[in-house]
């Protein structure tokens, strides 16, 4: 699936997520619910326990409540939730 600048613009808090790529191996599979949002991280809630994750150096798997599921780029994520709304993006593919 494509992703549009809508999906970019959604709030993550409270969806399902998984960390499908990263450079930092620890983070690879790990899964859970988006606690909270940060510029630089999602906290995800793993077995219980919360985990900081850096937007830029993972790619995540994102279930939404509609059932859609998109893999997104943490670089196109870093920022506050916020700003995100505000920043234009030309084109993703």
């Amino acid at each position: 699936m494509k992703i549009t600048p809508n999906i970019l613009k959604r709030e993550f808090i409270g969806i399902e997520s998984t960390i499908s790529q990263s450079s930092h191996f620890d983070y690879i599979g790990l899964h859970g619910k988006i606690i909270d949002e940060t510029k630089n991280t999602f906290t995800i809630l793993h077995k219980s326990k919360p985990k900081n994750i850096i937007k830029n150096s993972a790619i995540f798997r994102f279930k939404f409540y509609d059932g859609q599921t998109v893999e997104i780029n943490g670089n196109l994520l870093v920022g506050r939730p916020e700003d995100r709304l505000k920043k234009k993006i030309k084109r993703l593919w």
